[in-house]
């Protein structure tokens, strides 16, 4: 089942709520949020009272993606507990934050910990991949993790990156290595997704896709029904894959 998280990055925040349950009336299945915490970027964003004010309206999966996790401030593992009290369903992170966590372990070692922790607080676990992450970490992994995030652009506050073309190789092989697992995991790719590369993408093997402008900044925002056609049109371009 294909799925469209909505990345509230591109939302007006100035009317957050609204937006929010909005576009999940409109056929969104996911809340995608990006914690900025001066790992990949520069600046600390999207903290976890987004999370704790979002919870309260919608029953929808919010999913948190640490994009970073360590930094001389903050440490991976104390940023979970933190955001499954504020009510996430699904916290992400890079195997790179893992690398040098707090605990004297080897980095694998380290991952396998941070996910465990993400479990025994009631989330699901996520693994992000840039476009230079090596695989070796899904590997290690597999068998306890719940989605795999392709990251088709490179992580960061650079506005208008547009989509990596090779990203696609990357989530074939993602898609292969998932099935082979025989498991049920999530495969969600992020950066620069629209109608024109959607349906590529899905084929390639995704089946979660989070949108940011392509939703968000389209269609007329005096019309309180503009996201049913936006996501209409997205969803008719994913069904291309079979």
């Amino acid at each position: 089942m294909y799925k469209i998280a909505s990345s509230i990055i591109s939302a007006n925040f100035a009317k957050l709520g609204e937006e929010i349950v909005t576009v999940i009336a409109s056929g969104a299945d996911i809340v995608h949020i990006e914690v900025m915490n001066k790992h990949f970027v520069p600046t600390y964003r999207n903290g976890s009272k987004a999370c704790a004010a979002i919870r309260p309206i919608t029953q929808a999966p919010i999913e948190i993606h640490l994009t970073g996790g360590y930094n001389a401030d903050l440490s991976l593992n104390d940023l979970v507990p933190e955001y499954a009290k504020a009510g996430a369903s699904i916290i992400t992170f890079h195997p790179q934050a893992a690398d040098r966590d707090a605990y004297n372990l080897p980095s694998f070692e380290n991952i396998e910990r941070t996910i465990d922790l993400i479990h025994e607080l009631g989330c699901k676990a996520g693994l992000a991949f840039n476009a230079g992450t090596p695989f070796s970490y899904l590997d290690h992994v597999i068998s306890k993790i719940d989605v795999v995030l392709i990251m088709s652009k490179q992580t960061g506050l650079i506005v208008g990156q547009k989509f990596i073309p090779e990203s696609l190789n990357k989530i074939r092989t993602a898609r292969k290595k998932i099935n082979d697992s025989g498991r049920n995991i999530a495969l969600e790719v992020h950066g620069d997704l629209n109608l024109s590369n959607i349906a590529q993408i899905a084929m390639a093997g995704a089946d979660t896709f989070v949108i940011g402008s392509a939703l968000f900044e389209a269609g007329n925002e005096n019309d309180p029904n503009h996201y049913d056609s936006v996501i209409a049109a997205l969803r008719a371009e994913i069904e291309k894959a079979g």
